[in-house]
């Protein structure tokens, strides 16, 4: 009988070792993982002003949201009627705004910018081609996150050069590049912004214009 009581003990022993062995919680008592995490909502309550503007004229800026950009309405701090179609002043204003901390509302969004000063920006030289822009750096120079921020915030914007494109350049005396602000940079904005051609001029002085007759040759 002693025996056999001491083999069930034993037993018992044995399999509770087995048992920690593997890994398994021998407890009952149920463990509080925490709320599961959720999404940054990217939306704000109300519009991101910053600064003291109360007036102005509306304007839409790409922040960073969950790893993405995502736009943002703010007020710029100028007066009504000065929104003209002044590419340099736009993206002025654009810019201004980019370098701006986010309010406290679009940080609770989730809203950043990877846009960081000292950064200027002013019309292109007199050999760039009509509507560039000049960075007060180059644009390879500064962080992909923060390229793509100005491309599609001027892209999208009177600073553009159409088609969600931007002329920019840098101090430099390397030529602008044509910009393109793509749904996938807006998803992946720290891969390198993407770049196509820049235009063109028109028709050469000498070269023969759309719709006429061929020259008749001479000699």
């Amino acid at each position: 009988m002693r025996h056999r009581t001491f083999g069930r003990a034993a037993g018992a022993v044995a399999l509770a070792v087995l048992v920690a062995g593997c890994g398994i919680r021998t407890t009952s008592v149920p463990v509080d993982a925490g709320a599961a995490p959720s999404r940054v909502p990217c939306t704000t309550a109300e519009d991101g002003t910053t600064g003291t503007a109360t007036g102005g004229v509306p304007v839409r800026v790409f922040l960073v949201c969950g790893s993405q950009l995502e736009t943002v309405d703010r007020r710029s701090p100028l007066p009504e009627g000065k929104d003209d179609a002044d590419p340099v002043r736009t993206a002025r204003l654009l810019l201004a705004q980019l370098l701006a901390a986010p309010s406290e509302n679009e940080r609770r969004a989730g809203f950043t910018t990877a846009v960081r000063g000292p950064l200027t920006v002013k019309s292109g030289r007199r050999d760039d081609p009509v509507g560039a822009l000049r960075l007060s750096r180059q644009p390879e120079d500064l962080t992909p996150v923060a390229l793509s921020q100005v491309v599609c915030s001027f892209a999208e914007s009177s600073a553009g050069a159409g088609d969600r494109t931007v002329l920019l350049g840098g101090p430099g005396p390397y030529a602008p590049k044509r910009y393109r602000c793509t749904a996938e940079l807006r998803e992946r904005p720290e891969s390198a912004p993407p770049t196509a051609p820049p235009p063109t001029a028109s028709a050469s002085a000498s070269g023969p214009v759309p719709g006429s007759s061929p020259a008749a040759p001479t000699g």
